[in-house]
């Protein structure tokens, strides 16, 4: 068994982004391309982009801190501390408005 304070994480993972020149950082907490499943923090300071890209199979993105707002085609979700958002199956981007973090939920489709 392995425990991970997601709170201590993500505070670290946003201090990396707040200091690095891509304004983001990311730690993959389980899983990785052996697993079907993979659980990822990702930090974004504010204004920062993960440019629209492709699901690598089913896909939840939960909100540790801050705000952030996921976009697919015409539709947006905005997502504040707490929230849970179904990300959905088509190319979508992420963008941070104030500096955030969340954990990426990835179940890979085989």
């Amino acid at each position: 068994m392995q425990k991970t304070s997601l709170t201590a994480l993500a505070r670290a993972e946003l201090n990396t982004a707040r200091i690095v020149s891509s304004g983001r950082s990311a730690k993959t907490v389980y899983g990785g391309h052996e697993h079907l499943l993979r659980q990822t923090v990702i930090a974004l300071r504010a204004n920062q982009r993960l440019a629209e890209h492709e699901n690598p199979g089913e896909a939840t993105v939960q909100v540790l801190h801050g705000r952030i707002v996921l976009a697919a085609g015409d539709e947006s979700w905005s997502g504040w501390t707490g929230d849970l958002i179904i990300v959905p199956d088509a190319p979508h981007s992420l963008t941070a408005i104030e500096d955030s973090t969340v954990l990426l939920t990835v179940v890979k489709h085989r």
